[in-house]
């Protein structure tokens, strides 16, 4: 039996991709280490966002004994946007990229439209990029088939001066969270959305039409979370239990209260999931290599 891989270097970098694009990448140390060894965790944001958006995740995790990998989705943060735009054959091969830096088997954490990334990663691994788990944070495998006018409406001047407005902006994205956000935090989120250019704001809301992994998560015998906000309006709930059915072996948990931007309103929930999940990964390794160890005797 083997621990987990270990995390690379820390520090700030990128990551150039095959098609000229650069992935900012934050790897991260923890804080504290326990007896036992913490798979490498790589989180992945929802679109429009950044990896600011998991700050209050990230310190946990690390207090948790986790090191920690997060990077800006292409054309978000300080990542560009590459020859192939924003696609999402390009946005899963980044994820490939990322997780195959983090030392290759990491446990991964997508939110929104990371988790898309993250669960097509599982379902098609990669040769050096094969999570050991999932956490899905309000995330779906299907139905996100966002209309046109949603999506000219995120590229349109308009809308993009009214999220340079802070207040005008907190509330036009107040549909995004539950109602005990505080207002620092529902700032932090309009800050970040309105730093992505409309142009991918629209590109990214543009490539989930026709979405269907349900079949294809079937053959991911991963341990999985999926966590769901009761009063999520971007991702219906519903949607999180039925992307939980359809993995072999997922848990399900909703979250009171809470809507869409769960690393934000709810960042303990996230971190236990996290933890969980670790917990089965590490269960699984020590099953696994007792059965190896007994065959060889």
């Amino acid at each position: 039996m083997t621990g987990p891989a270990p995390a690379p270097a820390p520090g700030e970098t990128f990551l150039r991709t095959k098609d000229g694009a650069r992935l900012a990448v934050s790897v991260l140390e923890p804080l504290e280490r326990g007896a036992e060894d913490r798979p490498v965790v790589v989180l992945a944001h929802g679109w429009g966002g950044s990896r600011r958006i998991w700050s209050p995740v990230t310190d946990r995790l690390l207090r948790s004994g986790f090191p920690v990998v997060a990077y800006d989705l292409r054309g978000h943060g300080a990542s560009t946007v590459g020859a192939s735009e924003v696609t999402t054959e390009a946005m899963n091969a980044d994820l490939a990229a990322v997780a195959h830096h983090a030392g290759g088997t990491p446990l991964v954490v997508g939110h929104s439209g990371g988790g898309f990334a993250a669960l097509a990663l599982a379902a098609a691994p990669e040769p050096g990029a094969r999570p050991v788990g999932l956490v899905l944070v309000a995330s779906a495998a299907h139905d996100q088939d966002t209309p046109e006018k949603e999506a000219r409406m995120m590229e349109a001047p308009l809308f993009s001066w009214a999220l340079r407005r802070p207040g005008l902006g907190r509330a036009l994205l107040g549909q995004m969270t539950g109602t005990s956000l505080a207002p620092r935090l529902r700032e932090v989120n309009r800050q970040v959305f309105a730093a992505t250019t409309p142009q991918v704001r629209a590109a990214c809301f543009r490539t989930s039409r026709g979405m269907d992994l349900r079949a294809a998560l079937a053959e991911v015998r991963l341990p999985a979370a999926v966590l769901a906000g009761e009063s999520d309006r971007v991702i219906r709930p519903e949607l999180g239990r039925e992307l939980a059915s359809a993995l072999p072996d997922a848990v399900f948990t909703s979250i009171p209260r809470a809507g869409h931007v769960l690393p934000l309103e709810d960042p303990d929930a996230v971190t236990e999931a996290v933890i969980r999940t670790a917990a089965r990964v590490g269960g699984r390794a020590r099953d696994t290599g007792g059965m190896k160890e007994a065959g060889t005797r």
